[in-house]
């Protein structure tokens, strides 16, 4: 009698908390959740699908569609210069868009200054420095990817390529060219092909770097014509901060006295270069999209949202938040232990025990020749903004060629 008293006992106890677990869950269930609205996202691009540049942000806002399903809807234009974009935002605006995604630097004041007239809107501006200067707009945002470290795998691959290539006897070690062909001279342009080099010399310390400007986004005939110049002149990789794929489909077709390899940036271009293309690397831009279109939802501040360096409006991440990415390593012309390097050089990234802007390197802001920098003391970029803002060029490394 005593154990079936017991007995009851527990199966009371069980009850009671089997009850209270149900009551609990629904209840935190109930305090918790949010009713996530439906929202309208617009998008304003430099390029096209056409432009790997603007393709991967196509893919990050694309990639929202199923994760939200019918609570979002996309407005997307393409090729929208520079001029236009004050015209464009405001047919955006009066669609109804909630949050408008702007992916060039060159589109930012003009953003800014619209965010300005319409508050109920939320305005992302990728790549924009201009979010945290006056005026501050609770409803303006810049972020982007610390594509350095990308930069600087690449440019570790590169030079295993070039080491590779000087222990055949196919180059000589004072053969080690890199060619680099750039948009503009502007910082996120030269923090890129600085971090390049270093990675570079990482693993060839004879490496030189060529660097030649094409003043444009998105013209693939001039990106292949420089491509073709920089070979010309004995390069060996190429490797390019432009939006295009011009100067892989010349190495891919050039007919060199010379190996010629490609290192490209934003989109896998093994398929249009399969027997030169080495590897390239990338911002993974949905990262934030799909955390800001989430904030937005659920009316809350972007920047409590996303999750990555916050500073004011700003917000950044490279490997550890997965805001950048090594894209593959072509198994065909791979250096040997290329993927060990790379896996071993994220883990460095994520632990921060690489240190990119570093060593026995000096350099001049090409502005203004009185400006100097010397390595010894780190450099670390984006420490106070998500857009890069090392700006040097490193003597007897780095030659600028017009």
């Amino acid at each position: 009698m005593r154990a079936e008293k017991k007995n009851l006992i527990w199966v009371i106890i069980a009850a009671f908390l089997c009850i209270l677990g149900f009551y609990s869950y629904h209840y935190l269930q109930a305090y918790f959740q949010t009713d996530e609205k439906e929202i309208t996202i617009g998008l304003i691009l430099d390029g096209d699908e056409s432009t790997p540049y603007s393709r991967n942000f196509m893919r990050a806002v694309e990639s929202v569609v199923p994760e939200y399903g019918d609570r979002v809807s996309v407005i997307t234009r393409c090729n929208v210069p520079y001029d236009d974009v004050e015209k464009v935002l405001l047919e955006l605006i009066g669609s109804g868009c909630d949050i408008i995604f702007t992916n060039s630097y060159g589109y930012a004041d003009k953003v800014k200054y619209v965010a300005v007239q319409h508050p109920n809107v939320e305005f992302c501006q990728a790549t924009g420095d201009n979010a945290n200067t006056d005026p501050v707009l609770s409803n303006y945002h810049t972020f982007m990817g610390e594509i350095y470290e990308g930069r600087y795998i690449a440019g570790m691959i590169a030079g295993m390529k070039l080491s590779e290539l000087i222990e055949a006897g196919q180059i000589s070690a004072d053969e080690a060219y890199i060619g680099y062909v750039a948009a503009y001279p502007y910082p996120e342009v030269i923090s890129g092909f600085t971090a390049f080099i270093l990675g570079a010399r990482q693993t060839c310390p004879t490496a030189i770097m060529r660097v030649k400007y094409t003043y444009t986004w998105t013209g693939y005939m001039r990106e292949k014509e420089i491509a073709g110049q920089l070979i010309k002149e004995g390069c060996i990789i190429i490797s390019q901060h432009s939006d295009t794929i011009g100067p892989a489909v010349m190495c891919e077709n050039c007919h060199a006295d010379h190996p010629v390899f490609h290192v490209g940036y934003n989109q896998d271009m093994i398929d249009v270069a399969p027997t030169t293309s080495l590897i390239g690397t990338r911002i993974n831009w949905t990262p934030y999209v799909s955390d800001a279109v989430r904030a937005v939802m659920n009316d809350r501040k972007i920047e409590d949202v996303v999750k990555g360096h916050v500073n004011g409006n700003d917000i950044g991440a490279g490997f550890e938040k997965g805001w950048v990415e090594m894209l593959e390593l072509n198994p065909a012309i791979a250096p040997a232990g290329g993927q060990e390097l790379i896996d071993r050089t994220i883990e460095g990234f994520i632990n921060g025990n690489v240190h990119v802007f570093s060593g026995e390197y000096y350099g001049y802001d090409p502005e203004n020749s009185s400006d100097t920098i010397s390595l010894r003391v780190e450099y670390i970029e984006n420490r106070e903004a998500s857009a890069p803002t090392f700006h040097y060029i490193l003597k007897d490394i780095v030659i600028i060629e017009n």
